[in-house]
């Protein structure tokens, strides 16, 4: 198994024996594992670089970006051929990626680096690199106030997140939350942040008008990936070792439901269009192929189960095309899924 900075973290959580009381109402029994419906199924596989973790795309642009964390490089896939048709070096084990449309800029968390790469989306080339935190893990963007936001796992026993404003390149504010800040999503239309953080089981819930955080919420064992569904003002978290989603109210911060899903659930991400959340269970069993659990957002019950690659981590969304995206680490793949 290719021990990647991720899956050591994830070894030494659950070494620990750690336990905690999940806030919110309690999660059902894990749902059986069901066939997709017609209409959800993997459509292609693409081969990538060496252990391929996170994911993003550009809807404007159908491209879709993969962070490479031993290969320290980025893939870039067309959406329109399901090829990669460029691929970026970038710092030391990128970790996470995010894109921001409006000004066609891809960035990576590198996570050896303590950079940040910011490319562009027009000629796939490196044109800043951008000085953060120790150990950047997690980050995201804001296209409505051009800013990055990134999670540092500084130590331990305390993490920060990096604020860059995107125009200039620079970072303008470090605001210190919790360990481990594994998971980072912006909703544009409230300008609010939430990181998770894997040692304190909470997320921090960030204003990105003062660049404070303004309450923590409880939530699952191991908290890891976090996304946004802006349009119900919904956030929700991944937990590994519950093996669980947390659904959080963004107007009240509290968590209003619980779902279970697969074994080591860490990558979300959602589609606002069909109001349908997509989660990676990345739990290893003998190099066999994981799945991703699609969630009905209107009922928080899981609809689908879908195999996919070996240890699949991140995954994003484009409503537009109807198109998942899935990073299967210990593959080296891009799975391709379809919900009509």
């Amino acid at each position: 198994m290719k021990l990647t900075k991720r899956t050591v973290t994830v070894i030494t959580a659950a070494a620990a024996g750690l336990a905690v009381t999940a806030a919110g109402p309690a999660a059902a029994a894990a749902p059986a594992t069901q066939a997709a419906p017609a209409g959800v199924g993997v459509t292609a596989t693409i081969p990538v670089g060496d252990s391929p973790i996170g994911v993003a795309t550009d809807q404007r642009t159908n491209a879709i970006y993969v962070a490479n964390s031993v290969s320290g490089s980025v893939s870039v896939i067309s959406g329109l051929t399901n090829t990669v048709i460029a691929t970026v070096p970038v710092g030391t084990n990128p970790e996470a990626i995010a894109a921001d449309p409006d000004t066609n800029t891809v960035y990576t968390a590198n996570y050896e680096s303590a950079t940040v790469s910011a490319i562009s989306g027009q000629t796939n080339t490196v044109t800043d690199t951008i000085p953060v935190g120790a150990y950047p893990v997690s980050i995201a963007a804001d296209p409505a106030t051009d800013t990055i936001y990134v999670g540092n796992n500084i130590s331990a026993s305390s993490g920060t997140v990096s604020v860059i404003n995107g125009s200039t390149g620079t970072v303008t504010a470090t605001i210190p939350v919790a360990a481990a800040p594994g998971g980072i999503a912006v909703d544009p239309t409230t300008n609010t942040v939430y990181v998770s953080s894997a040692e304190a089981s909470e997320v921090s819930v960030i204003s990105g008008q003062t660049d404070s955080v303004t309450a923590t919420v409880a939530v699952g064992l191991t908290p890891e990936g976090v996304a946004v569904d802006a349009p119900t003002n919904t956030v929700y978290v991944t937990s590994e070792h519950d093996n669980t989603v947390s659904v959080i109210s963004g107007q009240t911060d509290t968590v209003t439901a619980t779902v279970a899903v697969g074994r080591l659930p860490e990558g979300i991400a959602t589609d606002a269009r069909t109001d349908t959340i997509y989660v990676t269970n990345s739990f290893i069993s003998n190099n066999k192929p994981r799945t991703v659990s699609v969630i009905n957002g209107s009922t928080n019950a899981v609809t689908a189960t879908v195999s996919v690659g070996v240890e699949p981590i991140g995954v994003a969304t484009d409503p537009l095309t109807n198109s998942i995206y899935v990073a299967n680490t210990q593959s080296d793949t891009v799975s391709v899924l379809t919900h009509s």
